[in-house]
This record gives structure tokens, sequence and C-alpha cells, in this order.
């Protein structure tokens, strides 16, 4: 039998520092998991690197790793002016939040 509340998900947005380029992403260590986005291993391809999006704008914390992965699939296929609304409402002006995690 699973325990809930024993375990940390999150679900988060990133952008870039004009704002045009959205990123979705799941991780169990948000702090960790920023930090490797703004380091990427050299040369890195990785959507993150090549599009500097390094600055988190939202997040939501989930117990279950199947909820985070459920919400996270949801987000990505939204529009991008759902995307935007969500950002709206929790972070109207779209703050860099980094330094609050």
């Amino acid at each position: 039998m699973k325990t809930k509340g024993t375990h940390n998900y999150y679900v988060y947005i990133l952008t870039n520092k004009t704002k045009t380029v959205l990123y979705t992403g799941v991780t169990n260590n948000l702090k960790e998991r920023l930090y490797y986005h703004r380091n990427p291993e050299p040369f890195s391809k990785a959507f993150t690197s090549k599009y500097r999006c390094f600055y988190l704008i939202h997040y939501e914390h989930f117990f279950e790793i199947e909820d985070a992965i459920k919400r996270e699939k949801q987000i990505k296929g939204w529009s991008r002016e759902k995307k935007n609304s969500l950002i709206s409402n929790i972070n109207p002006k779209w703050q860099f939040l980094n330094d609050t995690i």
C-alpha cells in the first residue's frame, strides 16, 4: 500500500528573459532542476539551453508522481493563451521566482 504525502513533485513553467518562450517540466527537486537548466552540460541541445529558458514563473506541488505527470501533460497540451492565463492568475506580473525556491 502506498503512503500518501511522503513525496514531493513539482510541475513548473520556465521562460526566457523576454518571456516569449515557455517550457513545462516535472521534477522531484525544483531547486536542483533549476540549477541544471541554468548550468547545462557543455554543447547541450536541450530546449531550455537553446531558447535560454531559465526563469521560473509558475510551479505547482504534488505528493504523487502520477498526479504531477498528468498535470504536466495537461499543461503541455494547452494553447499558449491558456498557459498565459494560468501563469497570470497566480503570478500577474510574471515575476521570476527562482530566488524564492
